[in-house]
C-alpha cells in the first residue's frame, strides 16, 4: 500500500512539509473498518460521573472543632493569612494588591428628597476600572454605619437591578450608609472579554483568577472605611447569588466587616460533588482555595461576628436551603457556642417566593438582623420605590477599560525567562508540582468487546486506575504483526475521530491503543462535564491536566511493559500539551511524539482566545508563566515535531 508520510521536523516550531511517498508494509486494514470498531462507546458517562465525585469526595475538608474560642480566633488568623498569601494574591504583582485607592466622584444624581446619590468611579488595578453608586441619608450627624452591596449574576442590568436599589434606598432613607458596586461582566462591565470563565485565563498566566475578583470588591470596603461620615466599627456586606459568594469570602477575610447577610451564594464543596447545580463558577472555586479552607470554615472564620445565612426553600439555581443547611450551618454553630454567641450565627429560609432571590421577605429579614446588631431603627417595611433607570445610573467607563482577558495578556506579558543554570531534573520537579502529577497505575483492564476479522484483531477496555479514575481505549493489531513497535494515539474529539491515524500504525505493523483519557470522548463523563469537574479538582488541590498526564503514562506502561518506548500520536490541542507534559515528565517512556493540529506556544489560549469550557485542564495555574510548550519539548527525552498533515 502507498501510504503519505510528513516529514519530521527538526526544529518542533516549524510544521512539517508533505512529502513523496513510500513503500510500507501490506495493508490490513482502512480508516472505515477501523473507525466501526472505535465508535462504539466503552463506558458510560454515569460511571466516570459516579468515579469522579467519590474521587472528589474523599479530597473534601470538613471543618474541626476547636477545643477552645482562643484557640479557634488563632486558627481563623492562619487561615485567613495563608489564603490571601497562597491563594487569593498568588502571582498578583506586589504593588497591585497594595495599591492605595483611587476613587472618582463623577457627580449627583437627583432623588425624591428622602436621601441622596452620588457616582462613582475607582481602580481595580491599573487599567481596570469599575462603577459603583453610594446612597447617603438626607442628614448625617456623626458617623453613619454602612453596608457594602455586592452584584449577583445579575445580565446586563447590573447595578441597577430593582432588589437592589430598593435594598439601598430603604438603609439610606433610614440613616445607614449604601455603596452599590457593579460586578464583572454586567451592567457597565458587560463585555464578552469580562465572562468569568476568562478567570482560567488569568491561572494560566500566572495570578489566581480569585485575586481580581476580591480586589474588586474589596476596594468597595476600603471606601467605605475610609469615608468620614461612615463608621468603621459597623460595615456590613450583603448580596445575592454571586453576591452571597462575595459576601462570604470578603467577610471571612477581612476583618473590618463587622456584619454579613451572604443570600443563597454558596455551600459545602460536598453539596458541589452531591448536585451538579450547585458546582457554580470558576471564581468560586478558586485554584488550590480547598486545601486552605472550604466554605464552611470560612463561615466559622466569622465567630463570633454577627452572620446571617439567607437561603431559599426550592431555589431555582442553586443551593437550596434544606440541601445546604447542615454543612453551612448546623456544623458551625457549634464554633459560634464555643465563642458564647450562638445567637450570632443565623438563618432565614425564605419561602416566599422561595426561588433565587433577595425579594421583600429576605430583605426584611436582614433588615431585622442588622437593626438588632447595630441597634439601629430600621424598619421592615420599605417606602415607595425610587428606582432609577439604568441610564441615570451609568456612570461611564473608560473606553479603553482593561477586562478580565485584558489583565490576563497583561500579566502574561509580565512572564519572567528561566531559571539560570536550573537542571532538567529540578525544572521537571517543577512541573510535576505545577500539574500536581501524581503517577497511577492499571489496577484492572476491564475487557469489554473484542473484534477479529479481515485481518485485524482488537479489544476494547475500561482502564481502572489504583486511585479509582477511569479512562477507556481500543487495542488494535493486525494478525500478521510481527514488529515489536507501538503507538498510543489520542485525539481531542476522542478515539471515534481516530480512525485514519490508527489505521495508518496498525498497517505498518505496529500494536495501537487508541485511548480516551479523563474529560475526553468516552471518559468524559456526565455533568457537570469536563468544565465543572477541572474545577472541582483544581479547588481541591488536584489538576485535571496532571491528572490526563498520569493515565497516558500508565497506558503507555501496559500497552508495553517490557517492551522499548512507544510512539505517541496525537491530534488537537488539549492531546498535544498532555502528551507533552507525561513526555517532559517521564524520560525514557515515550520515544517520538507526533502532533497533529497543534499550537507553538499557550498563548494562544490568551490570544485566540480559547475558551475555558472547551479545554479546561490546559488553563493550569502559573502553566504559561513558566512552563511554555517549547520547555516541555526541550524536557521530552523523544523526538517532538509536529505535521501538516490533517489528523
Amino acid at each position: 500500500m502507498l501510504v503519505t508520510l510528513a516529514m519530521r521536523c527538526s526544529s518542533y516550531l516549524v510544521p512539517c512539509l508533505l512529502v513523496g511517498c513510500v513503500i510500507s508494509a501490506p495493508a490490513q486494514t482502512d480508516p472505515q473498518q477501523v473507525q466501526r470498531v472505535l465508535e462504539p462507546a466503552l463506558v458510560s458517562p454515569e460511571v466516570i460521573a459516579a468515579e469522579l465525585r467519590s474521587y472528589l469526595f474523599a479530597k473534601a475538608p470538613r471543618p474541626r472543632l476547636p477545643g477552645s474560642a482562643a484557640e479557634w480566633t488563632a486558627e481563623s488568623r492562619r487561615l485567613r493569612d495563608t489564603l490571601l498569601r497562597d491563594v487569593v494574591f498568588h502571582g498578583w504583582p506586589d504593588e497591585w494588591v497594595r495599591a492605595p485607592l483611587r476613587v472618582e466622584d463623577v457627580g449627583e444624581i437627583q432623588t425624591d428628597g428622602s436621601y441622596r446619590m452620588r457616582k462613582l468611579r475607582y481602580e481595580i488595578v491599573p487599567g481596570l476600572w469599575s462603577s459603583a453608586i453610594l446612597y447617603l441619608p438626607l442628614k448625617l450627624s456623626g458617623r453613619a454605619p454602612a453596608v457594602l452591596n455586592v452584584n449577583g449574576h445579575v445580565g446586563p442590568e447590573g447595578k441597577a437591578v430593582e432588589y437592589k436599589q430598593k435594598r439601598c434606598i430603604h438603609l439610606a432613607r433610614h440613616g445607614l450608609i449604601a455603596l452599590n458596586l457593579e460586578w464583572l461582566s454586567f451592567g457597565e462591565l458587560t463585555h464578552q472579554e469580562n465572562v468569568h470563565w476568562f478567570g482560567g485565563h488569568l491561572d494560566l498566566a500566572g495570578a489566581n483568577s480569585l485575586g481580581l475578583f476580591y480586589l474588586a470588591m474589596r476596594k468597595g470596603l476600603d471606601f467605605l472605611a475610609g469615608y468620614p461620615k461612615a463608621d468603621p466599627r459597623r460595615l456590613a456586606v450583603t448580596g445575592l447569588s454571586g453576591g452571597g459568594w462575595q459576601t462570604i469570602v470578603l467577610s471571612a477575610l477581612d476583618e473590618r466587616v463587622d456584619v454579613s447577610i451572604p443570600v443563597a451564594g454558596y455551600a459545602s464543596v460536598i453539596s458541589r460533588i452531591e448536585r451538579t447545580a450547585d458546582v457554580g463558577d470558576v471564581e468560586q472555586n478558586a485554584t488550590d482555595l480547598l486545601t486552605v479552607a472550604d466554605y464552611p470554615a470560612l463561615t466559622a472564620m466569622r465567630a463570633p461576628k454577627p452572620t446571617l445565612l439567607v437561603y431559599n426553600s426550592e431555589d431555582d439555581c442553586c443551593f437550596r436551603a434544606p440541601l445546604v443547611r447542615r454543612y453551612i450551618f448546623d456544623e458551625i454553630l457549634p464554633f459560634f457556642r464555643l465563642a458564647g454567641k450562638p445567637d450570632h450565627l443565623a438563618w432565614h429560609e425564605n419561602a416566599d417566593p422561595g426561588t433565587h432571590n433577595y425579594q421583600r421577605d429576605n430583605r426584611r429579614a436582614a433588615y431585622r438582623f442588622l437593626a438588632r446588631h447595630w441597634r439601629v431603627p430600621l424598619p421592615e417595611a420599605e417606602g415607595e420605590a425610587d428606582l432609577k433607570s439604568y441610564a441615570e445610573l451609568e456612570v461611564g467607563l473608560p473606553a479603553d477599560n482593561l477586562t478580565i482577558l485584558g489583565v490576563a495578556r497583561k500579566l502574561a506579558a509580565r512572564r519572567p525567562g528561566a531559571v539560570p543554570g536550573e537542571s532538567a531534573d529540578a525544572r521537571r520537579a517543577r512541573l510535576r508540582e505545577l500539574v500536581r502529577y501524581r503517577p497511577v497505575q492499571v489496577g484492572h483492564p476491564w475487557a469489554v468487546a473484542n473484534t477479529r476479522q479481515k485481518g485485524l484483531a482488537t479489544r476494547g477496555y475500561r482502564f481502572a486506575f489504583d486511585n479509582g479514575l477511569s479512562a477507556a481505549g481500543v487495542w488494535l493489531r493486525a494478525l500478521d504483526a510481527s514488529g515489536a513497535a507501538a503507538t498510543v494515539v489520542l485525539h481531542d474529539e476522542g478515539k471515534k475521530a481516530a480512525g485514519r491515524l490508527v489505521s495508518d500504525r496498525v498497517n505498518r505493523g505496529e500494536t495501537v491503543l487508541a485511548a480516551d483519557l479523563l474529560f475526553t470522548g468516552d471518559a468524559a463523563g456526565s455533568s457537570p462535564g469536563a468544565r465543572g469537574y477541572a474545577q472541582l479538582l483544581a479547588t481541591l488541590g488536584e489538576r485535571a491536566l496532571g491528572c490526563r498526564a498520569a493515565q497516558l503514562a500508565a497506558l503507555a506502561r501496559w500497552l508495553r511493559p517490557q517492551g522499548p518506548p512507544v510512539r505517541l500520536e496525537v491530534a488537537g490541542k488539549r492531546s498535544q500539551v498532555v502528551a507533552l507534559v507525561a513526555a517532559a515528565l517521564e524520560p525514557g517512556l515515550f520515544r517520538e511524539v507526533i502532533v497533529y493540529d497543534g499550537v507553538d506556544s499557550l498563548g494562544h489560549l490568551l490570544e485566540a482566545p480559547v475558551d475555558y469550557g472547551d479545554m479546561p485542564e490546559l488553563f493550569c495555574l502559573d502553566l504559561y508563566r513558566t512552563f511554555d510548550l517549547s520547555v516541555m519539548v526541550a524536557l521530552a527525552d523523544a523526538k517532538v515535531s509536529r505535521s501538516a498533515l490533517r489528523p
